[in-house]
């Protein structure tokens, strides 16, 4: 299949106001990512999506492709899906512009249910919860899925509830089938085209997860296991521990 890794970007963010921008090692973070993503093995073709001319000028200067969006999208998957439709490939996949230490090999993990069954709409990918913390956290999406791995639900709130279990978090972790949700997804392109125009769903708007709808709407999300989620950048802290880490690989 024809697969097409699209990279949204904004310039624009609460947190940390050009953020695709920041150096890292001499280079643009939107660099490392690009770079990243072209070491998959299945991806024929890797583009950024912006609708910032600064961010479009510092692609170009490394060689990548970008193309220009709107800048009215309320989503980004509006924006993917606003690239989607000059694009001709089979699968989009898309990697987020702040995550400069993705592993190439879990891009591919996330798209290949997606070459394995033609019923499947989208592919995700999924990691162990690490601390009760993180089983508590609402900023930390959990996902269940059914015995193939298709998802089930993604939830902010610790699901499925211990009920019986409540006072040994410890032992709910290792039994738990819940797992912490990677925002990466894969598209048929076809799906994506079609996702904005499907109604927003009630679940959608109580958890605020995109995900939620085409769940709503009937669509398969295939969840793949991968042992660790990658460190992203949301604010300059992060920058900065994403810049040691990338110093001390150098250095070896």
């Amino acid at each position: 299949m024809d697969i097409t890794i699209v990279i949204p970007a904004r310039y624009a963010s609460t947190r940390f106001p050009g953020k695709p921008l920041a150096d890292l090692l001499g280079k643009p973070m939107i660099q490392w990512v690009y770079e990243r993503c072209r070491d998959s093995r299945l991806a024929r073709r890797v583009l950024v999506a912006t609708d910032d001319g600064r961010i479009a000028d510092a692609v170009r200067a490394f060689g990548g492709e970008v193309m220009m969006t709107r800048s009215d999208h309320p989503t980004g998957t509006d924006r993917l899906a606003e690239v989607a439709e000059s694009l001709a490939g089979d699968l989009i996949i898309n990697v987020q512009g702040d995550e400069p230490l993705i592993d190439p090999q879990s891009i591919d993990l996330a798209a290949e249910p997606l070459l394995e069954d033609e019923s499947v709409a989208m592919g995700t990918l999924c990691t162990p919860l690490a601390s009760a913390d993180e089983f508590m956290n609402p900023n930390v999406v959990k996902v269940v899925c059914d015995g193939r791995g298709r998802a089930l639900y993604f939830s902010r709130a610790p699901i499925p509830w211990p009920r019986d279990m409540a006072e040994r978090m410890d032992e709910v972790l290792r039994v738990t089938p819940a797992r912490r949700h990677i925002g990466l997804y894969v598209y048929r392109r076809d799906f994506l085209r079609r996702f904005p125009s499907l109604p927003r769903t009630p679940l959608e708007q109580l958890e605020s997860l995109e995900q939620l709808r085409a769940l709503e709407h009937g669509y398969a999300i295939m969840v793949r296991q991968v042992a660790d989620h990658s460190l992203g950048v949301d604010t300059p802290e992060d920058l900065e521990q994403v810049r040691s880490l990338l110093a001390g690989k150098a250095e070896l």
